[in-house]
């Protein structure tokens, strides 16, 4: 019998991994083939590929929407298609190989073609998974320099004239040459990885000296970096720049050569050499001209509210980058004239975007992700002590929503700044700044920045989407990748019915909406004894359902919740003949839902387990039928006790 290996992941590493190999296991055995998959969930790496088993194997799949190394599989004919495809194209996957339609892959440690296994993706979402990749790398850095700064300038700073200073010889000083190091790596990071995800480890070199180009400004003429549009700019540059010179036949002896010398300088001189001489000389002149613009609008009084307008816009239009280190380096400047007007509603602008972004991560629960609410809490903070980058996460992974918000909140906070007579005295922004006495008319400046924080909230509910309504997968940050180490297998429990009562299996459902399905199955598992707080674990539930839906396609719904008000592992079952709109991936209505409900601290992911077990057995049509099918609570338990 023939044989294929195969990967399934997906960006949360729940259940679409786990269909994905249930389907491709099932194409297997119908067409005769052994397929032996390897899944990248979110409890580890699980029925990992032996190096026989690769030897072994005629070709290999990897349906994934998350970055998965193929380096093993040198010399295997090799397909890489998304998660969706292992699920629903899993027949048509295993006959490609089969046939002989799937490229050779070739490892470009040791060669210089390699074939092109995403040529069936589309442009749109190769240049979003590639941004991805380098923002997920690039965040560390922003967290790590920036909460490293904004410690050190809080504890150990002082207000002068032109700004914050720490002094020299202080372990405060030590603190902020780290959190300088590690912000400052935070561009070159970003464009490095985008071009690592483009061209493989070939576009390392290229993106990361493209990304150090972007962050000295010095090298193209300008007083102030391209900050991170530059790295994104450079990042992609490098990455398909890479691309085409791997993609150049070569002889033999010079492709062991290619991936460590030949690919890295090329692609290097060739960005460079675009950056300095192409890219940066247009953005010299662009800042040079704004510089000159605001200039001019100092000192009109009817100008001045337009000015707050313009200055607050480029102070959060990129957070960090060119333009807010145009104005803020206008208004700097005009510190050491004796100008403090200028500087107070920059300083106010400045920490508006992260604050902003924060508060409503908070606030509008069901329009961020979970990876999105944890990069809140750390923008919150960097937005307190005046570091704008706070909000890049959240602008890199929707800039068309996030970007906008900002700004126009940024705009109000300046002109209320503008017209409140707010001044800052030191060239730093932020409410650091009012702590430290460094601003007049501390009570407007708060003022200010509340009314600037609640405007980007505003704009946010309006322009971000509901996420308990929809939430494709591709909007998922690679701050929810898997887990990609393996972990030990449990046996808390035998068989799902194990985890059943009688009274938590329901037939019939009357409800006829997903909030009184949800409500009915919770008040089934409190009766158990099994959970203590009815409205804590509906909480819980409906949290999970914000962050995407739970309805997993095919008619299938598995909403979960972990709480501590749960005592017990417990499921429930319940059937709808008609149907239940659940918002589910693929449209369908839901008529077979299981609610898991697991306590808050299980260090088991018995969750996780549950949730294998039944995206596994339920990709089988004919279960699902006789699940649909089922005359009894018996017959129903008879079936479920084959997981």
């Amino acid at each position: 019998m023939k044989k294929i290996v195969a990967i399934t992941s997906c960006p949360v590493g729940i259940a679409h991994t786990y269909m994905a190999a249930e389907n491709l296991e099932k194409a297997g055995n119908a067409l005769g083939v052994e397929v032996k998959v390897e899944t990248h969930g979110s409890i580890g790496v699980e029925n990992k590929l032996s190096s026989q088993d690769i030897q072994e194997a005629v070709g290999v799949i990897i349906a994934a929407d998350t970055k998965v190394d193929k380096s093993r599989f040198d010399g295997k004919p090799l397909i890489t298609v998304g998660v969706q495809e292992g699920i629903h194209q899993s027949q048509a996957l295993i006959k490609k190989i089969l046939d002989h339609q799937a490229d050779i892959y070739q490892n470009t440690l040791s060669v210089t073609q390699e074939s092109d296994d995403t040529a069936n993706e589309g442009m749109g979402k190769k240049i979003y998974k590639s941004l991805m990749n380098g923002v997920s790398y690039m965040v560390p850095f922003v967290v790590t320099g920036g909460l490293l700064i904004a410690i050190s300038l809080s504890l150990g700073g002082t207000p002068t004239a032109s700004g914050i200073k720490v002094p020299d010889g202080t372990l405060w000083a030590t603190m902020l040459t780290i959190g300088t190091a590690a912000m400052g790596l935070m561009v070159p990071i970003l464009s490095a990885f985008i071009a690592q995800s483009i061209a493989d480890r070939p576009g390392l070199v290229p993106g990361f000296v493209g990304g150090m180009l972007a962050a000295n400004g010095a090298l193209y003429g300008s007083t102030a970096n391209a900050g991170f549009l530059g790295g994104i700019i450079t990042g992609f540059l490098a990455g398909f720049v890479a691309l085409a010179i791997k993609r150049l036949p070569v002889p033999k002896a010079l492709q062991s050569i290619m991936p460590i010398i030949v690919i890295p300088i090329l692609s290097s001189l060739i960005v460079g050499f675009s950056f300095i001489y192409i890219i940066g000389k247009p953005v010299t002149w662009l800042f040079t001209s704004l510089a000159t613009f605001l200039t001019h609008m100092q000192g009109n009084h009817g100008s001045e509210v337009v000015l707050a307008l313009i200055l607050g816009a480029m102070i959060a239009f990129d957070m960090g980058g060119p333009f807010n280190k145009v104005a803020f380096l206008f208004g700097s400047g005009l510190i050491a004239n004796g100008n403090y007007a200028i500087m107070g509603p920059i300083a106010v602008a400045i920490c508006i975007p992260p604050l902003g972004l924060g508060v409503a991560s908070l606030v509008l629960n069901n329009r961020f992700s979970a990876a999105e609410k944890e990069a809140g809490k750390a923008s919150l903070a960097m937005g307190l002590f005046g570091i704008t980058e706070g909000a890049i996460p959240f602008a890199s992974t929707d800039p068309l929503r996030t970007i906008p918000s900002i700004v126009v909140g940024a705009m109000t906070g300046s002109v209320i700044a503008m017209l409140s007579g707010v001044t800052d005295h030191v060239a730093h922004g932020g409410p650091i700044v009012a702590v430290l006495g460094a601003v007049d008319h501390v009570v407007m400046f708060f003022v200010a920045v509340a009314a600037g924080i609640c405007v980007t909230i505003l704009m946010l509910r309006i322009l971000k989407p509901d996420l308990s309504i929809k939430k494709s997968d591709a909007t998922k940050t690679p701050s929810d990748d898997v887990v990609t180490e393996p972990l030990e297998q449990s046996a808390d429990f035998a068989s799902i019915t194990d985890l059943l009562h009688d009274n938590t299996i329901l037939l019939d459902l009357d409800e006829q909406s997903k909030d009184d399905v949800i409500t009915k199955l919770s008040q089934e598992l409190v009766n158990t004894g099994n959970i203590t707080d009815l409205e804590k674990f509906k909480t819980a539930i409906h949290n999970r359902e914000n962050e995407s839906t739970t309805g997993i396609g095919m008619g299938i719904a598995i909403p979960h919740g972990k709480s501590a008000y749960v005592t017990k592992p417990t499921l429930a079952f319940a059937r709808s003949t008609d149907g239940i709109d659940w918002q589910s991936l693929d449209g369908s209505d839901a008529q077979l839902i299981f609610m898991i409900a697991v306590p808050k601290n299980n260090k088991e992911d018995i969750h996780l387990k549950i949730l294998q077990r039944l995206s596994r057995k339920l990709m089988d049509d004919d279960f699902r039928k006789e699940l649909l099918a089922a005359p009894d609570k018996q017959a129903i338990k008879t079936l479920l006790n084959e997981m």
